[in-house]
Protein backbone atom coordinates (compact mmCIF):
# COMPACT_ATOMS: atom_id res chain seq x y z
CA UNK A 1 0.00 0.00 0.00
CA UNK A 2 1.25 3.76 -1.04
CA UNK A 3 0.41 6.90 0.39
CA UNK A 4 0.86 9.76 -2.29
CA UNK A 5 2.52 12.86 -0.95
CA UNK A 6 3.10 15.33 -3.46
CA UNK A 7 6.41 17.72 -3.36
CA UNK A 8 7.55 20.19 -6.37
CA UNK A 9 11.16 19.15 -5.45
CA UNK A 10 10.90 15.93 -5.03
CA UNK A 11 12.58 13.65 -7.80
CA UNK A 12 10.21 11.16 -9.77
CA UNK A 13 10.13 7.39 -7.66
CA UNK A 14 10.14 4.48 -9.86
CA UNK A 15 7.84 1.32 -7.87
CA UNK A 16 10.20 -1.30 -8.74
CA UNK A 17 7.92 -3.81 -6.39
CA UNK A 18 5.79 -6.64 -8.30
CA UNK A 19 2.61 -7.38 -6.04
CA UNK A 20 1.56 -10.57 -6.08
CA UNK A 21 -2.21 -8.74 -4.92
CA UNK A 22 -3.61 -5.92 -6.72
CA UNK A 23 -1.92 -2.70 -4.79
CA UNK A 24 -4.29 0.50 -4.33
CA UNK A 25 -2.32 4.37 -3.86
CA UNK A 26 -3.89 7.02 -1.28
CA UNK A 27 -3.82 10.21 -1.27
CA UNK A 28 -3.15 11.89 1.92
CA UNK A 29 -6.59 11.63 3.11
CA UNK A 30 -6.54 7.38 2.27
CA UNK A 31 -8.72 7.83 -0.28
CA UNK A 32 -7.86 5.38 -2.88
CA UNK A 33 -6.77 7.23 -5.60
CA UNK A 34 -5.56 4.82 -8.50
CA UNK A 35 -4.93 1.57 -8.46
CA UNK A 36 -1.94 -0.88 -9.75
CA UNK A 37 -4.11 -3.71 -10.89
CA UNK A 38 -1.14 -6.44 -11.85
CA UNK A 39 -2.80 -9.41 -13.21
CA UNK A 40 -4.60 -12.81 -11.56
CA UNK A 41 -2.28 -15.42 -10.60
CA UNK A 42 -2.19 -18.44 -12.25
CA UNK A 43 -4.26 -21.59 -12.20
CA UNK A 44 -2.86 -25.20 -12.12
CA UNK A 45 -2.26 -25.31 -16.23
CA UNK A 46 -3.65 -21.94 -16.88
CA UNK A 47 -1.25 -19.13 -17.88
CA UNK A 48 -2.66 -15.91 -17.73
CA UNK A 49 0.61 -14.70 -20.23
CA UNK A 50 -0.11 -17.35 -22.56
CA UNK A 51 -3.87 -17.78 -22.64
CA UNK A 52 -4.56 -13.42 -22.10
CA UNK A 53 -1.68 -11.48 -22.63
CA UNK A 54 0.37 -13.39 -25.49
CA UNK A 55 -2.85 -13.95 -27.21
CA UNK A 56 -4.40 -10.32 -27.15
CA UNK A 57 -1.45 -8.92 -28.50
CA UNK A 58 -0.98 -11.38 -31.24
CA UNK A 59 -4.65 -10.37 -32.06
CA UNK A 60 -4.29 -6.79 -32.12
CA UNK A 61 -0.91 -7.09 -33.96
CA UNK A 62 -2.73 -8.89 -36.53
CA UNK A 63 -5.73 -6.67 -36.67
CA UNK A 64 -3.19 -4.18 -36.77
CA UNK A 65 -2.10 -4.96 -40.47
CA UNK A 66 -5.18 -5.66 -41.67
CA UNK A 67 -6.78 -2.31 -40.94
CA UNK A 68 -3.48 -0.40 -41.94
CA UNK A 69 -2.52 -2.54 -44.98
CA UNK A 70 -4.31 0.04 -46.84
CA UNK A 71 -4.27 0.59 -51.19
CA UNK A 72 -1.84 2.73 -52.26
CA UNK A 73 -4.10 5.67 -53.66
CA UNK A 74 -5.55 5.73 -50.52
CA UNK A 75 -2.61 6.13 -48.21
CA UNK A 76 -1.71 8.78 -50.89
CA UNK A 77 -4.83 10.70 -50.08
CA UNK A 78 -4.31 10.73 -46.23
CA UNK A 79 -0.51 12.26 -47.00
CA UNK A 80 -2.06 14.83 -49.35
CA UNK A 81 -4.65 15.56 -46.33
CA UNK A 82 -1.31 16.71 -44.18
CA UNK A 83 -3.02 14.60 -41.30
CA UNK A 84 -1.58 15.71 -37.80
CA UNK A 85 0.15 13.56 -35.41
CA UNK A 86 -2.45 12.39 -32.66
CA UNK A 87 -2.27 14.56 -29.52
CA UNK A 88 -1.25 11.15 -27.37
CA UNK A 89 0.82 9.67 -29.61
CA UNK A 90 2.27 8.96 -33.01
CA UNK A 91 0.82 5.32 -32.62
CA UNK A 92 -2.09 3.66 -34.18
CA UNK A 93 -5.39 3.62 -32.53
CA UNK A 94 -9.21 3.01 -32.82
CA UNK A 95 -11.57 4.24 -30.22
CA UNK A 96 -15.19 1.60 -29.95
CA UNK A 97 -18.28 1.94 -28.11
CA UNK A 98 -20.62 4.91 -27.26
CA UNK A 99 -19.30 8.54 -27.15
CA UNK A 100 -20.80 12.23 -26.35
CA UNK A 101 -18.92 14.97 -26.81
CA UNK A 102 -17.28 16.98 -29.20
CA UNK A 103 -20.15 18.68 -30.76
CA UNK A 104 -22.24 15.31 -30.69
CA UNK A 105 -26.28 16.09 -29.49
CA UNK A 106 -26.98 12.72 -28.13
CA UNK A 107 -24.86 9.44 -27.14
CA UNK A 108 -23.96 7.17 -30.07
CA UNK A 109 -21.65 4.56 -30.72
CA UNK A 110 -18.15 5.45 -32.84
CA UNK A 111 -18.59 5.38 -36.69
CA UNK A 112 -16.32 3.03 -38.49
CA UNK A 113 -16.65 1.77 -41.86
CA UNK A 114 -18.03 -1.64 -41.82
CA UNK A 115 -14.54 -3.62 -42.56
CA UNK A 116 -13.03 -1.93 -39.63
CA UNK A 117 -16.15 -2.59 -37.31
CA UNK A 118 -15.78 -6.16 -38.46
CA UNK A 119 -12.29 -5.89 -37.19
CA UNK A 120 -13.03 -4.17 -33.63
CA UNK A 121 -15.83 -6.42 -33.19
CA UNK A 122 -13.91 -9.42 -33.33
CA UNK A 123 -11.62 -8.14 -30.98
CA UNK A 124 -14.13 -7.45 -28.68
CA UNK A 125 -15.55 -10.96 -29.18
CA UNK A 126 -11.93 -12.44 -28.28
CA UNK A 127 -12.01 -14.69 -25.06
CA UNK A 128 -8.59 -12.81 -23.85
CA UNK A 129 -10.10 -9.26 -24.21
CA UNK A 130 -12.94 -10.40 -22.61
CA UNK A 131 -11.22 -11.84 -19.61
CA UNK A 132 -9.04 -8.56 -19.19
CA UNK A 133 -12.47 -6.36 -19.14
CA UNK A 134 -13.91 -9.18 -16.88
CA UNK A 135 -10.39 -8.64 -14.69
CA UNK A 136 -10.25 -5.00 -14.65
CA UNK A 137 -14.03 -5.00 -13.91
CA UNK A 138 -13.59 -6.68 -10.79
CA UNK A 139 -10.67 -4.33 -9.77
CA UNK A 140 -12.85 -1.41 -10.17
CA UNK A 141 -15.73 -2.87 -8.25
CA UNK A 142 -13.05 -3.75 -5.57
CA UNK A 143 -11.13 -1.15 -4.77
CA UNK A 144 -13.87 1.77 -5.85
CA UNK A 145 -17.22 0.16 -5.82
CA UNK A 146 -19.71 3.38 -5.44
CA UNK A 147 -18.14 4.93 -8.74
CA UNK A 148 -18.36 1.68 -10.26
CA UNK A 149 -21.88 1.44 -9.34
CA UNK A 150 -22.28 5.03 -10.50
CA UNK A 151 -20.51 4.20 -13.95
CA UNK A 152 -23.28 0.94 -14.50
CA UNK A 153 -26.30 3.30 -13.31
CA UNK A 154 -25.34 5.99 -15.78
CA UNK A 155 -24.62 3.83 -18.47
CA UNK A 156 -27.81 1.72 -18.19
CA UNK A 157 -29.98 4.79 -18.12
CA UNK A 158 -28.35 5.77 -21.74
CA UNK A 159 -28.81 2.55 -23.08
CA UNK A 160 -32.21 1.94 -21.96
CA UNK A 161 -33.16 5.83 -23.37
CA UNK A 162 -31.76 5.02 -26.40
CA UNK A 163 -31.32 1.45 -27.38
CA UNK A 164 -29.68 2.18 -30.76
CA UNK A 165 -26.56 2.35 -28.63
CA UNK A 166 -24.37 -0.88 -27.72
CA UNK A 167 -22.15 -1.48 -25.52
CA UNK A 168 -18.58 -2.77 -26.11
CA UNK A 169 -19.31 -6.15 -23.61
CA UNK A 170 -22.23 -7.36 -21.58
CA UNK A 171 -22.75 -5.33 -17.93
CA UNK A 172 -21.25 -7.60 -16.16
CA UNK A 173 -17.99 -7.71 -17.96
CA UNK A 174 -17.53 -3.96 -18.29
CA UNK A 175 -18.85 -0.94 -16.91
CA UNK A 176 -17.32 1.42 -19.29
CA UNK A 177 -19.10 2.92 -22.22
CA UNK A 178 -16.13 2.91 -24.90
CA UNK A 179 -12.39 1.92 -25.30
CA UNK A 180 -9.72 2.11 -27.37
CA UNK A 181 -7.08 -0.76 -29.39
CA UNK A 182 -3.74 1.23 -29.47
CA UNK A 183 -1.96 -0.88 -32.13
CA UNK A 184 1.16 0.38 -31.67
CA UNK A 185 3.54 -1.29 -32.94
CA UNK A 186 5.86 0.73 -30.17
CA UNK A 187 3.07 2.62 -27.98
CA UNK A 188 4.60 5.50 -26.40
CA UNK A 189 2.26 8.52 -25.58
CA UNK A 190 3.12 11.78 -24.69
CA UNK A 191 2.48 13.90 -21.52
CA UNK A 192 -1.24 14.55 -21.55
CA UNK A 193 -4.66 14.37 -19.76
CA UNK A 194 -7.96 12.70 -20.62
CA UNK A 195 -9.84 16.00 -20.57
CA UNK A 196 -13.10 14.17 -21.47
CA UNK A 197 -13.24 11.63 -19.53
CA UNK A 198 -15.17 11.96 -15.90
CA UNK A 199 -13.15 14.45 -13.56
CA UNK A 200 -13.27 11.96 -10.57
CA UNK A 201 -13.42 8.81 -12.61
CA UNK A 202 -11.39 6.20 -13.56
CA UNK A 203 -10.07 4.93 -16.85
CA UNK A 204 -8.20 1.20 -17.53
CA UNK A 205 -5.10 0.70 -19.05
CA UNK A 206 -4.11 -2.47 -20.13
CA UNK A 207 -0.62 -2.89 -21.17
CA UNK A 208 0.42 -5.55 -24.06
CA UNK A 209 3.52 -6.80 -25.80
CA UNK A 210 6.50 -8.29 -26.34
CA UNK A 211 8.67 -5.67 -24.16
CA UNK A 212 10.84 -5.64 -21.01
CA UNK A 213 9.35 -3.86 -18.38
CA UNK A 214 12.69 -3.83 -16.39
CA UNK A 215 13.69 -1.02 -19.77
CA UNK A 216 10.80 0.25 -20.15
CA UNK A 217 6.82 1.09 -21.16
CA UNK A 218 6.60 2.39 -17.47
CA UNK A 219 3.74 4.72 -16.49
CA UNK A 220 4.67 7.79 -16.31
CA UNK A 221 2.56 9.80 -13.49
CA UNK A 222 3.81 13.19 -13.84
CA UNK A 223 1.86 15.07 -11.46
CA UNK A 224 2.35 12.60 -8.53
CA UNK A 225 6.24 12.32 -9.45
CA UNK A 226 6.17 8.49 -10.00
CA UNK A 227 7.29 6.34 -12.77
CA UNK A 228 5.80 3.06 -12.70
CA UNK A 229 6.90 -0.63 -13.89
CA UNK A 230 4.04 -1.92 -16.38
CA UNK A 231 4.83 -5.43 -17.63
CA UNK A 232 2.94 -6.70 -20.60
CA UNK A 233 -0.50 -8.12 -19.62
CA UNK A 234 -1.11 -6.37 -16.16
CA UNK A 235 -3.92 -3.38 -15.45
CA UNK A 236 -3.78 0.09 -13.53
CA UNK A 237 -6.88 2.17 -13.12
CA UNK A 238 -5.90 6.17 -12.74
CA UNK A 239 -8.25 9.05 -12.83
CA UNK A 240 -6.72 10.29 -16.31
CA UNK A 241 -8.56 13.13 -16.65
CA UNK A 242 -6.67 14.95 -14.00
CA UNK A 243 -3.60 13.03 -13.63
CA UNK A 244 -0.73 13.81 -16.30
CA UNK A 245 0.53 10.71 -18.06
CA UNK A 246 2.43 9.24 -20.26
CA UNK A 247 4.75 6.05 -20.48
CA UNK A 248 8.35 5.73 -21.33
CA UNK A 249 10.11 4.10 -24.95
CA UNK A 250 10.28 0.21 -25.33
CA UNK A 251 14.13 -0.92 -26.80
CA UNK A 252 13.96 -1.15 -30.49
CA UNK A 253 12.52 -4.44 -32.04
CA UNK A 254 10.13 -5.05 -28.82
CA UNK A 255 6.57 -4.56 -29.46
CA UNK A 256 3.75 -2.05 -27.30
CA UNK A 257 0.34 -2.64 -27.25
CA UNK A 258 -2.68 -1.09 -25.24
CA UNK A 259 -5.92 -1.75 -24.53
CA UNK A 260 -7.92 1.00 -22.39
CA UNK A 261 -11.94 1.48 -21.34
CA UNK A 262 -13.27 4.72 -19.82
CA UNK A 263 -16.00 6.67 -20.01
CA UNK A 264 -16.96 10.21 -21.64
CA UNK A 265 -17.78 12.77 -18.73
CA UNK A 266 -20.36 13.96 -22.04
CA UNK A 267 -22.47 11.01 -21.01
CA UNK A 268 -23.18 11.71 -17.30
CA UNK A 269 -23.65 15.07 -17.91
CA UNK A 270 -26.40 13.81 -20.67
CA UNK A 271 -27.97 11.67 -17.73
CA UNK A 272 -28.13 15.06 -15.48
CA UNK A 273 -29.71 16.74 -17.77
CA UNK A 274 -32.16 13.66 -18.19
CA UNK A 275 -31.28 13.31 -21.88
CA UNK A 276 -30.83 16.84 -22.77
CA UNK A 277 -27.10 18.29 -23.96
CA UNK A 278 -26.02 21.57 -21.78
CA UNK A 279 -26.41 23.68 -24.42
CA UNK A 280 -29.98 22.78 -24.98
CA UNK A 281 -31.00 23.70 -21.37
CA UNK A 282 -28.51 27.04 -21.51
CA UNK A 283 -30.11 27.99 -24.82
CA UNK A 284 -33.56 27.52 -23.81
CA UNK A 285 -35.78 30.29 -23.26
CA UNK A 286 -38.03 27.90 -20.93
CA UNK A 287 -35.23 27.88 -18.64
CA UNK A 288 -35.56 30.19 -15.74
CA UNK A 289 -32.74 32.55 -14.58
CA UNK A 290 -33.20 30.80 -10.84
CA UNK A 291 -32.34 26.87 -13.33
CA UNK A 292 -29.12 28.47 -14.49
CA UNK A 293 -27.90 29.54 -11.00
CA UNK A 294 -29.19 26.40 -9.51
CA UNK A 295 -26.84 24.46 -12.42
CA UNK A 296 -24.06 26.78 -11.69
CA UNK A 297 -23.87 25.68 -8.00
CA UNK A 298 -24.82 22.25 -8.76
CA UNK A 299 -21.93 22.42 -11.36
CA UNK A 300 -19.35 24.08 -8.62
CA UNK A 301 -20.98 20.70 -6.18
CA UNK A 302 -20.59 18.30 -8.43
CA UNK A 303 -16.98 17.66 -7.75
CA UNK A 304 -17.29 17.11 -4.28
CA UNK A 305 -20.30 14.82 -4.71
CA UNK A 306 -17.66 12.71 -6.93
CA UNK A 307 -14.59 12.16 -4.75
CA UNK A 308 -17.03 10.84 -2.04
CA UNK A 309 -17.31 8.02 -4.46
CA UNK A 310 -13.78 6.98 -3.81
CA UNK A 311 -12.99 3.99 -0.99
CA UNK A 312 -11.43 5.32 1.83
CA UNK A 313 -8.54 2.67 2.50
CA UNK A 314 -8.60 1.39 6.71
CA UNK A 315 -5.24 -0.66 6.09
CA UNK A 316 -1.80 -0.14 6.48
CA UNK A 317 -0.14 2.60 4.74
CA UNK A 318 3.89 2.41 3.42
CA UNK A 319 5.38 5.29 1.79
CA UNK A 320 6.72 4.84 -1.63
Amino acid sequence: MARVRTHASSPPTTTHRKPRVPTPVVDADNRILLCLGGFPDDQPGRSWDEEVAQDAAQHLQAAAVEIYTEPRWLRKRRARSGESVPRRGPHAAKAAGISMGGGQTHPQNVAHSARIQLILSNLFALQSIQRIAGWTNMLFMAFAKQLHGFYEKELRAVCEHDPSTTRNFLPRLSVFSTATFNFGPATVTFPHIDYRNLAWGWCAITALGNYNPDFGGHLVLWDLKLVIRFPPGSTILIPSAILRHSNTKIRPNETRFSFTQYTPAGLFRWVYNKFRTDADIDRSKSTSPAEHERRKRDRARRWDEGVKMYTTWKGPVSII
